[in-house]
């Protein structure tokens, strides 16, 4: 029912809208807290004695609470897990800040139709997705051609451009209106100018979802770390804890060439959960500020009109 008052138009609600505001509220809470469910386990076993978890299994809330886990965490390892918190925030930093280079401005040259060979491009392009050399000519044009191996470069180059990203990017710019890159021609404008002073502009939100896109392909990535790089001091971070966690499990199930690993009692389960906490930290907490930008730039750029 809507009543017109002095101060406005109210709408008054019907029990039936109520009733159906209220289940929605129930229904959208019962699945968030499902989703949490999960994490809310990962911490409270990270706190929790391994004995206890072993002979009782998880629990929402911490058996035994103890921070053992993470101070054998930090007190082995403290000083590498913090190199390797450094080699994954400046891989991330100039990874991102480089590949949202390269892609914004391949995104860019797609999206005007004047380009010759446009469509080619965009459909060698698009094969890489499909079909790709394999794993070994992969790795032998790397190592022999690009000179990857013990080195920062390792760990930025191979991801520089993600061709779902270019093509969901190249979607925004196809959006902002070509009569603005025309006049930006008339009045004498390059197309580098244009690029940087109209279209990125105008793409915030695209430019914020892939880079959130590269900025989490980074810090997750070990898979580079693994082919590519022998020496600790290069190794970020999911990798180097990667180590400790199968050197855990290994020392734990004796399966380590030492008269003393079998008597070796060590943290395994909690080792894990702490492990998981250390590496999405700092994801947890930056995501719900860019959350918004990641989900309306997902849903605008999918669409192409």
């Amino acid at each position: 029912m809507i009543k017109i008052t002095p101060q406005g138009i109210k709408v008054k609600k019907s029990g039936a809208d109520i009733a159906v505001i209220a289940f929605a509220y129930i229904f959208i809470g019962l699945i968030a807290l499902a989703c949490l469910l999960p994490l809310i386990m990962v911490v409270s076993v990270s706190l929790s004695d391994n004995t206890a978890v072993v002979q009782k299994g998880y629990s929402v809330l911490p058996r035994n609470f103890t921070a053992d886990t993470y101070i054998y965490l930090f007190a082995h390892s403290g000083a590498r897990i913090l190199r390797s918190y450094g080699v994954t925030i400046i891989v991330t930093v100039i990874g991102t800040a480089g590949a949202m280079l390269i892609t914004s401005m391949c995104s860019f040259a797609l999206s005007i139709k004047s380009l010759k060979y446009r469509n080619a491009i965009a459909y060698f392009c698009n094969f890489t997705i499909i079909f790709s050399a394999g794993l070994i000519p992969w790795y032998y044009v790397c190592v022999n051609w690009y000179g990857f191996g013990n080195n920062l470069r390792s760990l930025i180059v191979p991801q520089l451009l993600g061709v779902f990203n270019m093509f969901l990017l190249r979607n925004y710019f196809e959006q902002v209106p070509v009569s603005l890159y025309e006049s930006a021609r008339i009045d004498g404008a390059s197309y580098f100018k244009i690029w940087s002073m109209i279209a990125v502009p105008l793409t915030k939100t695209g430019m914020m979802t892939v880079g959130m896109m590269y900025a989490l392909g980074y810090w997750n990535d070990w898979w580079n770390a693994l082919m590519f790089v022998n020496d600790r001091e290069y190794f970020p971070l999911q990798y180097y804890l990667y180590n400790i966690l199968s050197n855990v499990n290994a020392i734990s199930s004796g399966r380590v060439p030492s008269g003393a690993a079998a008597n070796i009692k060590l943290p395994t389960e909690t080792v894990k959960m702490a492990v998981t906490i250390v590496t999405i930290g700092p994801i947890i907490f930056l995501y719900p500020f860019i959350q918004r930008y990641f989900v309306n730039g997902i849903m605008t750029g999918a669409v192409k009109e």
